[in-house]
């Protein structure tokens, strides 16, 4: 069954590279489309010209009275975020009794996490440590759209996990037959080719707005709702529409991860056993905590973004959300579960005989 398991895991990720990998292709033709046609076909807006040119991020807290020690902080953040999220994935992957639906997604957030810590920090940290702080065009758009990708197939797996835990408690009867490993692993796709489309969708369009003035963004890396702020055209309609993808992407995921948990709440109360029911709130706890620090700080930027909050707001925001979480989730999920802290001390004990 194992080994049944593994090898439609290995087929579904080969798959999902080569589809991540098209949609890399065409977003990165659709980039440089739109790029040349912005730069044949100049748009004036009054006297200013409004040519696509390179970006200038202003980078993590500019007016920081130590910037040296900030940016050195959040790379060690980094490299233990990706550090901790690589030896989660090693863990699942390694360990057979680990191979149930719960740590595959559990295994897909670890990989969201270790990628879109890595889709911001390098270039942030590049940038400041060379002294450049420019970002190309296409630079700008491609980091935009793995961001995006990859916060919206977190939201959905997060609500897979969610869904997954309701299952689990609230009908163990039913569970194994409609979580099986092939319907989870066809879950997972969904949500990564989801993200994709979506993030797809919205990375091109807001890209094709003529930028005018100043080139500067006030961010550490480069997002929608920064971009949005720069452009000299009238994007009403547009952050209309990022308003109700942050609601089905966002609010309506959230709504779905409370009702699961609340309807979980309530089968736990009305347990007998005392062991079972420590058990399963000892992992719901876990996957609340992180819920609530990935929906939070989201939910504010996406749903407020046209409201007048700071720069500093956006990027505090950000760091906690986008850095930060990916750094404690390893910890929340490995520390309170004996069956990941099993399979370390198992890897482990196999290095020290080896």
């Amino acid at each position: 069954m194992d080994k049944e398991i593994m090898s439609y895991l290995s087929a579904c990720l080969f798959r999902l590279l080569w589809a991540l990998k098209v949609f890399q292709i065409l977003f990165y033709l659709a980039l440089a489309e739109l790029r040349s046609t912005d730069q044949t076909n100049v748009t004036g807006f009054g006297e200013e010209d409004c040519r696509v040119t390179d970006f200038i991020l202003v980078g993590l807290f500019p007016e920081f009275w130590n910037s040296m020690i900030l940016n050195s902080m959040i790379v060690f953040i980094y490299i233990l975020a990706f550090l901790g999220n690589m030896l989660l994935i090693i863990l699942i992957w390694e360990d057979s009794r680990l191979h149930t639906p719960m740590y595959i997604l559990l295994s897909q957030l670890s990989l969201i996490d270790l990628t879109l810590t890595s889709t911001i920090v390098p270039k942030m940290a590049s940038n400041f440590f060379t002294g450049k702080r420019t970002i190309s065009w296409i630079g700008c758009g491609i980091q935009s759209f793995f961001f995006l990708m990859l916060g919206m197939s977190e939201c959905l797996i997060l609500t897979l996990m969610a869904y997954d835990r309701y299952m689990a408690v609230c009908s163990p009867l039913r569970y194994p037959t409609i979580m099986s490993p092939r319907f989870c692993l066809q879950m997972v796709a969904g949500c990564w080719t989801g993200g994709s489309i979506s993030s797809l969708i919205h990375t091109i369009y807001p890209m094709h707005f003529p930028i005018c003035g100043s080139r500067e963004i006030h961010h550490f890396f480069c997002e929608v709702p920064v971009l949005i702020k720069l452009s000299c055209k009238d994007t009403s309609v547009y952050q209309l529409v990022v308003v109700v993808t942050s609601i089905v992407l966002l609010v309506l995921p959230f709504s779905l991860i409370t009702a699961s948990y609340t309807l979980i709440f309530l089968t736990v109360l009305r347990m007998n056993s005392v062991k079972g029911r420590k058990k399963i709130l000892a992992t719901c706890s876990s996957h609340l905590t992180v819920v609530s620090l990935f929906f939070g700080p989201n939910i504010f930027i996406y749903m407020t973004f046209t409201s007048s909050h700071s720069p500093e707001q956006d990027q505090a925001l950000s760091v906690f959300s986008n850095i930060l979480t990916p750094l404690l989730n390893p910890l929340i999920y490995s520390l309170r579960n004996k069956e990941v802290v099993a399979a370390l001390r198992k890897l482990m004990g196999r290095s020290v005989a080896s």
